[in-house]
């Protein structure tokens, strides 16, 4: 179930962290407004959030798991 979990957690932060940036650079480069980048600030607060839910207490190697997690969901 540690696994399961784990790859639930990466999803949403990946969901948070490229969505976050997308609404930030849709606000601010594509002029659609400050509601746009206040979404994309928060979702990026629910990205730090997520990352903390994460069973091993070693930020470093959860960091560097969820690396190749973020990279496969830009790509998609």
């Amino acid at each position: 179930m540690s696994v399961a979990r784990s790859l639930a957690l990466f999803a949403v932060a990946a969901l948070a962290e490229i969505g976050g940036a997308w609404l930030v650079w849709q606000g601010v480069r594509e002029h659609r407004g400050v509601a746009f980048i206040g979404a994309g600030v928060a979702a990026l607060g629910v990205y730090g959030f997520v990352a903390t839910l994460q069973n091993d207490p070693n930020f470093g190697r959860i960091l560097a798991a969820y690396g190749g997690i973020f990279v496969a969901g830009s790509l998609a």
